[in-house]
Parts: structure tokens; sequence; C-alpha cells
């Protein structure tokens, strides 16, 4: 008989592996724990944006004409106990308030509820990224309150998602990584994750705490990447060196690579700036504290990024005040292909010099809905034209293809100064120039 799987927590995450599941063929039991967001899946769509997600979901939920209907959603738990023979949790591990540390709770409070609804053997997977230890912590609680006893297994099964690209790293990983304590955990997964394998995707098999520790350990090493190609674009402007240039020099080091190396204005995100954070907390916490203090000048480098790119701009309307200027940002996400602004270091550069008294007006692509609802005093455009009418200066901050690809020469009509600061390094600095600009990027020469 074929498995049944559930997943718990219908956000980016959860939506994007229930989806997945149901195209290599499972069937699939989706739970939130808000009805608003099982009615809009359960009609296939998604309260985000994610290429692709939405046309799997069509494709698949029950319903929905000439799907599969190999996938349905809903806010039952003794529903999903009672249907589901591999159970994933995907809930949300933001950062606390006022902390560096995680919070637990919504993953707690998934495996409490979930528990007292598993009278057969089951294996609960959790995705969710937790501090090391959670695992043999929520093993315990799963045997203690699970009618079924030691058979309510556990696994850890991290997420490598990266948005813009979550349908395809699911359905086709670069890896799968399973924490287990049995052969039965292992063979389990094997089964789910059997096509992903066959095409090639490697099985990596580990106990707890190494499987906890993957996903922060390669978003601290990504982290790390970005802050150090920072920096030598801070040693850059200072010698009048070119960062673009020294990236690709250093890139051609097979033992570095040329990925993550384009210097700006830093990452963000919801996973990123919190991972490195819940990492360093955990450490403390071990005793292990001082392995770990380099991240915090890996943040230290992001975060003065961003107020880097407030003094430039500052610079290139006079250098005292923003006050009487008109500032038009490009870009509210925190990178391109999402509709996510969470830590987006570009709405933070726009909200730092609309405090400052410029009036700062905002395009995105996709991104626009949500940036209202977080800073909505500043000031938005329906296209990027219209953001740049009348501006002082302009600020490209995301590096969505739509801006590669804007007429320098249009904008410049429009424009009260041919000024551009590139806070991605993501423009032909020469097509802009040729069309009359002033064309400045961080760790660049200025001419």
């Amino acid at each position: 008989m074929a498995l049944r799987i559930t997943v718990i927590g219908t956000g980016y995450l959860g939506a994007t592996h229930a989806a997945a599941m149901a195209e290599l063929g499972f069937e699939v039991l989706g739970l939130d724990v808000v009805p608003e967001k099982i009615e809009l899946l359960q009609a296939g769509r998604v309260p985000m944006y994610e290429p692709g997600l939405e046309e799997i979901l069509q494709k698949h939920v029950a319903g929905i004409p000439g799907s599969t209907g190999r996938l349905r959603f809903t806010t039952s738990w003794e529903e999903v106990g009672d249907f589901g023979d591999v159970h994933f949790v995907c809930v949300n591990t933001p950062q606390k308030h006022g902390e560096y540390a995680c919070d637990m709770s919504y993953v707690d409070s998934a495996f409490a509820s979930l528990a007292p609804h598993l009278t057969r053997p089951a294996l609960v997977v959790g995705k969710s990224t937790v501090p090391v230890g959670s695992a043999a912590r929520l093993a315990e609680l799963l045997a203690r309150l699970a009618p079924v006893g030691a058979d309510a297994e556990l696994a850890w099964n991290p997420e490598f998602l990266r948005e813009g690209f979550a349908v395809k790293d699911t359905l086709h990983p670069d890896r799968i990584v399973v924490g287990v304590e049995s052969e039965r955990s292992e063979k389990l997964l094997r089964e789910v994750y059997a096509v992903p394998v066959a095409e090639g995707s490697p099985f990596v098999v580990t106990d707890f705490p190494t499987a906890e520790l993957v996903k922060t350990a390669a978003n601290s090493f990504l982290a790390t990447k970005i802050s150090f190609i920072n920096a030598m674009a801070e040693v850059c402007e200072a010698a009048d060196g070119d960062v673009v240039k020294l990236a690709e020099a250093i890139g051609h080091d097979e033992r570095i690579g040329s990925k993550f190396l384009r210097a700006g204005i830093g990452f963000g995100g919801g996973c990123l700036p919190k991972d490195i954070r819940a990492f360093m907390a955990r450490a403390g916490e071990l005793g292990a504290d001082q392995a770990l203090t380099f991240l915090r000048e890996v943040d230290s480098i992001n975060m003065r990024r961003r107020g880097h790119m407030v003094e430039l701009a500052r610079e290139a309307v006079g250098g005292s005040s923003f006050l009487g200027t008109r500032v038009a940002v490009l870009g509210a996400t925190f990178k391109p292909d999402s509709d996510d602004v969470r830590d987006s270091p570009a709405l933070n550069v726009a909200g730092q010099i609309h405090l400052q008294g410029g009036q700062v007006t905002v395009f995105d692509p996709k991104g626009m809905e949500n940036a209202r609802r977080l800073f909505p005093t500043l000031g938005y455009a329906d296209t990027a034209l219209d953001a740049v009418r009348g501006a002082d200066v302009v600020l490209h901050l995301t590096e969505w293809r739509e801006f590669r690809e804007l007429d320098p020469e249009a904008l410049g009509e429009v424009a009260a100064h041919r000024i551009l600061l590139d806070g991605r390094n993501a423009l032909d600095s020469a097509v802009w120039r040729a069309a009359g600009w002033t064309y400045r990027a961080m760790g660049r020469p200025t001419a």
C-alpha cells in the first residue's frame, strides 16, 4: 500500500512541500490552524508569490477540475493522525522578540497537538530549522504523548529551499539530509524521496544533531561569504579598487568559487539573519560560543552595508540632508523572484531615508502589497518609470531582471537628476553612463 503523507503548517515551506509530494505521486493532506489559509489553498491559490507553485497546486488539489485530486487540506488534527503514515512538520521558527534565540513555540505546539492522534505506527519528520538538541527532546515528547508510544518515531530532514526556486529545490534537491535513529525511519524516507534519489540527488544519512546543524551551518557559510565580499568592497572603496573585478578574479579559484561574491547592500529575508543569530545563541547555551564569535562580525558587516547605502544617497543629493529631496527606490523584496519583504535591506534603506526627511517612492514587481503593509508611510508607484519621475537620485536595491532591462534614456527623461546608485552591482555601468547618468556602485571606482 502506498505511503500517505501529511504536511503540518502550510506557509511557504509547507505549501511547497505538500504540492511537491503530490507531484511525486503521493496522497497528501495538509494541515494549518488558520482556516483562511486552508480555504485559499483548497482553491488552488497561494498566499505568497513563488514561481510555479500555484500551477502545481492546481494540478493536484482535490475539487479543481482536471486535477489529480491527490492533495487536500484540513484544520483537523484527528483527520491528520488517522490519514498519515509520514507526517512532515513545516511550521515557522522565528527569532524571539528581543533575543537572538529561536522561538520554538510553534514547533512545540505542532508536536503536542499531533502526538495524541498517533494511534498506529507513524514517522514524524521535522523540516523546520531548529536549535541543535531539539530533535532528541521532541522524540521523547512524541513517545510520551502518542497512544502508539515508541512506534511514533521521529526523523529530522532539514529544508534547503531558495525563495524563487522552491518548487525546483523540493523536486530536484541538490542533497537530501535525514537524521534518523532506526532503519525503519531511513527506509520510509528513502521511499518518500525515491524519485529524486533515482535522478541523482545525494541521500545523506546522519544522527539527529548533525541533521539539525546542517541548515544553520550552510546558512552561516553563505552569510560569511556574502559579508566577506562586502568587507572587501569597503577596502576597495578606501583603496580605489574595483570589487567586481576582485570577485571575478578570486572566483576563478575553484576552492572559493564565484557564487555569492556580488558585493552590495547585503542579505536579508526570513532565514539567513535569524538563523545565524539563533546559531550563535545556541552555541552559547552549549558552551561553544567562542566557536561562532566570527558570526557577530558577519552580521555587523551585513547591517553596516545598509547604513552605507544611506550615506551614499545623502552624498548624492548634496551631502547634508535628505530634506526636500526625492528618492526613487527600485526594489522592496529582499531578493528577486519573491514577494518576501522580511528583513529586506531595500526596504530598510528606504525607511531610513524616509525617517531622515527624504520623499521616498518605491517600486517592486511583486512585493508592493507586503511592502505597503510593513511601511505604509513610504510612497509607492505602479511602474519603475513612475517611481523615478522627478527623482533627485535613483537607488537600485533588489536585482530583478526587469530592472536590468530598463531603458536608461527613458528614465533619464523623467528624473530630475541622472544619478544612479546600484546597491546590487547588477546593472551595466557603461550603458547607464553612456546615457548621461552618474553611476555609482558599492566597492567600485566612481568614474
